[in-house]
């Protein structure tokens, strides 16, 4: 027996009521310029990232090697990296995540570059992230654990001593290619940034965004008995404060779960 057809009336798009919220990242929408060849500050940023707060990358181009000359090449494409991250949406900061480049280029260079490409966007960079971190745990007197080459390890001394700050020292491992920053062992570095510190230092500041040292912080501040500032730390701690977002982050050194 055939059954009788049953005709459901057509639903418009217009008879439906789309419910929005705002979406996963209510708090801040942070980007992040990488140099081309980075491999560690992503995996960090998200780790760090509290709950709410988005982030977000794009990568300029750069040499493997990291040098003086390797570093100042890259900046027009910090600007052009900047323009595609979300391009149809605005962005609450955007940083370039370069320790060593940011004091080679210059912060206010930096800048300018990062608004060319986020104009709505307020720029900050990786040095800026990590003076602002100094001061704020009101460390004067540091030291300093880096990978660079020695011609890196003096620009980035100048720059921190012009802007206030004593550095008692500060050792680099000469490495030049970026692939083996990423490859030193957290293990290894506690011990380095350790052999490099002084008794009457304020703070250790390990730099570099491609060094593995977020998780280390903890337990060479018990080590040490003092803070320890690093790069991709103080990076997220700036940027956060910076879009307005106060949340304490367990885990990752005083900075984050105090200040």
């Amino acid at each position: 027996m055939n059954q009788p057809s049953i005709t459901h009336p057509a639903v418009s798009s217009q008879d439906r009521v789309i419910e929005f919220d705002e979406g996963r990242h209510a708090k801040a929408r942070i980007g992040f310029v990488l140099l081309a060849m980075e491999q560690t500050i992503e995996s960090d940023m998200f780790r760090l990232a509290p709950p709410g707060v988005g982030v977000h990358f794009a990568r300029a181009p750069m040499a493997n090697r990291v040098s003086v000359e390797t570093l100042l090449a890259m900046e027009s494409g910090i600007g052009d990296a900047a323009a595609t991250i979300l391009p149809d949406v605005t962005l609450d900061v955007a940083c370039y995540a370069c320790t060593s480049g940011s004091v080679v280029i210059g912060e206010d260079n930096v800048f300018a570059q990062l608004r060319r490409g986020a104009p709505d966007a307020k720029p900050t960079s990786l040095i800026t992230g990590v003076i602002n971190a100094l001061r704020a745990i009101n460390a004067k007197r540091i030291t300093i654990a880096t990978p660079y080459l020695d011609e890196v390890n003096v620009i980035e001394r100048e720059y921190l001593e012009e802007r206030g700050f004593e550095v008692l020292n500060i050792e680099g491992l000469n490495i030049e290619n970026d692939e083996d920053m990423a490859r030193v062992t957290p293990a290894y570095l506690a011990d380095f940034a350790a052999s490099v510190d002084r008794e009457d230092s304020d703070a250790v500041f390990i730099s570099c965004g491609a060094l593995r040292s977020v998780e280390i912080i903890d337990t060479l501040e018990a080590r040490l008995n003092k803070p320890v500032i690093t790069s991709n730390q103080a990076m997220m701690w700036d940027c956060l404060r910076t879009a307005g977002v106060t949340d304490s982050v367990e885990g990752y050194g005083t900075l984050l779960r105090d200040f």
